[in-house]
């Protein structure tokens, strides 16, 4: 019998090429329809290979989902950036590949992105999403989040509202 690993870890400078291909597949899948197509593409643009090996270096820690060697996911988590919020982390970003969504690995992710904040000594945190994808507010309230603050993003002149879910 063979055994599969599954790990989340901080990601490292050599993940940099897999996260920017999990980056561009998850968000594209996101996103598709959502946000409109010039301002999507010119994001996925933004954060190729170099972007994604800076952010392994960079204020906020990047952690990837390691399935037997291939970057399934990540997240990014640090310091919630709503100072109108009382909570002290937040986790910016958490996104898996398509093929690996829905059988529990978001939830695996998402679990130890809260459980390295507390390590860190962060009292709550907040997540924010936009309000229209779907996938992303029903993973959320699933997971216990409660909705408590809203505010706009713009696309290039197309505003997108945001829900901010937050726990304890």
């Amino acid at each position: 019998m063979k055994t599969l690993s599954i790990d989340v870890r901080r990601a490292e400078p050599q993940d940099a090429r897999a996260v920017s291909v999990a980056h561009r597949e998850a968000w594209s899948h996101a996103y598709a329809g959502l946000i409109p197509h010039k301002p999507l593409t010119q994001m996925l643009e933004r954060r190729g290979e170099g972007w994604w090996r800076k952010a392994t270096r960079g204020p906020a820690t990047l952690l990837v989902l390691d399935i037997a060697g291939e970057i399934a996911g990540y997240a990014t988590i640090g310091l919630n950036r709503a100072k109108a919020l009382p909570h002290d982390g937040e986790v910016y970003e958490i996104y898996l590949r398509p093929q690996y969504q829905g059988i529990g690995l978001g939830r695996r992710l998402f679990g130890e992105s809260r459980r390295l904040l507390r390590s860190l000594g962060c009292d709550g945190l907040v997540v924010w999403c936009l309000e229209d994808s779907e996938h992303a507010t029903r993973f959320f309230r699933r997971h216990a989040g409660q909705d408590v603050a809203e505010g706009m993003e713009d696309f290039d002149g197309t505003q997108l509202k945001k829900i901010g879910f937050v726990w304890p």
